[in-house]
């Protein structure tokens, strides 16, 4: 999403070669960062709100470009790509998905943490769920408004934050949701995640190994 056109071009030829280097495996669907670092810093700078939105806006555009030119260069259906829910501002994401028909990564610690700006993990869900395709499933402290974002806190076992889980799993099966949840955590916080799944639904593991 960069406005550096040879980084932009740099970042998306690299996607492109991920993306064909993997193709014969035939992923269920490929899940990329729509906007990067630079973004993510203007998008917690203090700025004017008009500069801040235009600024903004710039990124998006960019990053429309460069998804778009994956699509024309793969030849994939757009809701095999998903974007995530990462330090970009949550309804600019969900936009370009639905400008580009692409899918969508649910985040739970990034959107917790007010990485994707004061929007309610439940309410984000809601809106995700005809394109969500993919959780990244982990804890975090809520963010509060008028709090500064604290980075670090994120992808923590289930049950160590404020991540309703209970709460999300029924909404998903009530969904019929059927894409990948990845704990996405360390190996000692996915086993003690997944206690916590047991304890607060057993019958969601109940048909799985191990």
């Amino acid at each position: 999403s960069t406005p550096l056109e040879p980084v932009r071009q740099g970042s998306t030829r690299a996607l492109l070669d991920a993306i064909q280097a993997v193709q014969p495996l035939q992923p269920e669907i490929y899940t990329l960062h729509a906007t990067g670092p630079l973004a993510a810093e203007f998008t917690r700078m203090d700025l004017p709100d008009v500069a801040r939105a235009f600024t903004l806006r710039q990124f998006q555009s960019q990053a429309h470009r460069s998804l778009q030119e994956i699509l024309d260069a793969t030849g994939l259906p757009s809701r095999k790509l998903a974007i995530e829910t990462i330090e970009f501002p949550f309804d600019l994401t969900l936009e370009l998905a639905e400008t580009l028909d692409l899918s969508m990564c649910l985040d739970t610690g990034h959107v917790l943490c007010g990485f994707s700006g004061p929007v309610d993990l439940f309410d984000a869900l809601e809106q995700m769920l005809p394109r969500l395709a993919e959780i990244h499933l982990h804890d975090a402290p809520a963010w509060q408004p008028g709090q500064p974002l604290v980075y670090g806190q994120d992808h923590q076992a289930l049950g160590t934050g404020d991540l309703d889980l209970g709460r999300l799993l029924d909404r998903l099966v009530a969904a019929n949701f059927e894409g990948p949840v990845i704990l996405e955590q360390t190996v000692d916080r996915a086993l003690a995640s997944r206690e916590s799944i047991r304890q607060v639904r057993p019958e969601l593991l109940s048909s799985t190994p191990g």
